[in-house]
């Protein structure tokens, strides 16, 4: 799509925003495209409000959605900006070190996108660079700990949230069903991808508590500053599912940076975040549940790099980056391995997609 603030559609949104936000006046400077982020497109802006509650300059980031979350990444997990503002509103009022939001627009007519503007925070947030400390960072890794605890007291009742799909059944087996769709006849033509699939089908936690969970939560979706944490980004995944899932994500191979001796994102040991999430979350971290959504991890994580191959070898969006990342699969694939192997491990064969888990209960071990 072409530029998103030009000087047909500015006068628009100063207008809409002079009304969402209560001023007389509001003039919007475009300051370029922020780095980062595969499904959204991030805009920094200054805006300069006259009158209202928020009179002054803020320095903010407009988030949109062009052509469609679900669309522009290839997955359905994706959520809606108004969605995604309603989390982030959640979030930040729960004391969750998350942008504050501003405002939030619905209406085509002002970009021809679905938007939402939330105050910019400053720092460090590229992985290689975070984790690059000479010592283990304990307390950026026990502060995570205790943000993601917070989060995880929203849940399904929570005000504001009502518009957030819920789980039909189990938040397991629903994730391993999206992952086949995902990955259409790969699940079965693969062989890892295809064991890995089955592994989560048998070893399925049973249902349980279902909460709010960021579900992109990892080094290089924070800002860092003088060490310590700013801001909490990406929230486009957002949704209801089991606690442990965020903790699995977060402590996967793939977010560590190299730092593999670190298994808290590349920060510390498991312990610190562990310890910072029971500290404010009021649960008990169950580390074999934590293991399971790390086995999850690493599939969710080979799905979305074959879904962005996709976007670059169909000719859709021809990127270098998006090429990269489709080639990153072997190496999903053998941390998934690794990580099966141990725990000790092992399935039976790949099931027939669609089909129901066997529940046999006498799984082999790996020697």
């Amino acid at each position: 799509m072409g530029a998103l603030i030009d000087g047909e559609s500015r006068p628009r949104l100063e207008s809409w925003l002079a009304g969402a936000t209560g001023a007389t006046r509001v003039s919007v400077a475009d300051e370029g495209t922020l780095g980062g982020g595969a499904i959204s497109l991030n805009l920094a802006v200054t805006l300069d409000i006259d009158g209202g509650p928020q009179a002054g300059r803020h320095a903010c980031v407009l988030r949109a959605q062009p052509g469609g979350g679900a669309a522009a990444s290839g997955m359905k997990a994706s959520i809606s900006k108004a969605q995604e503002f309603a989390v982030l509103r959640a979030a930040f009022g729960a004391g969750v070190a998350a942008p504050e939001p501003i405002a939030a627009c619905g209406d085509p007519a002002v970009l021809g996108a679905d938007f939402y503007i939330m105050r910019r925070a400053e720092g460090i947030g590229a992985g290689h660079k975070v984790v690059k400390a000479d010592q283990p960072q304990r307390g950026l890794a026990r502060e995570l700990g205790r943000q993601l605890g917070r989060l995880h007291k929203a849940g399904p009742d929570t005000p504001g949230l009502e518009d957030l799909p819920v789980p039909a059944a189990s938040p397991a087996l629903d994730c391993v069903h999206a992952y086949r769709d995902w990955l259409g006849d790969l699940a079965l033509r693969d062989a890892v991808l295809a064991w890995g699939l089955r592994w989560l089908e048998i070893h399925a936690p049973p249902p349980g508590e279902l909460v709010l969970c960021h579900r992109d939560y990892r080094t290089g979706n924070y800002l860092v500053k003088d060490g310590g944490l700013t801001a909490i980004l990406d929230w486009e995944f957002a949704g209801f599912s089991d606690p442990m899932e965020d903790l699995g994500w977060f402590c996967a191979r793939s977010w560590r940076f190299g730092r593999h001796d670190r298994e808290a994102g590349g920060l510390a040991g498991r312990e610190d975040f562990y310890a910072g999430y029971e500290e404010t979350s009021g649960r008990r971290v169950d580390p074999q549940a934590v293991a399971y959504w790390e086995t999850a991890a690493y599939m969710r994580w080979a799905a979305i790099a074959v879904l962005q191959g996709r976007r670059h070898t169909s000719g859709e969006e021809p990127s270098l980056e998006l090429a990269l990342t489709g080639r990153m699969l072997p190496e999903i694939e053998l941390d998934l391995l690794r990580h099966i192997h141990g725990l000790g491990l092992t399935a039976s064969a790949p099931a027939v997609v669609g089909a129901e888990p066997s529940g046999d209960a006498d799984e082999e071990r790996v020697a």
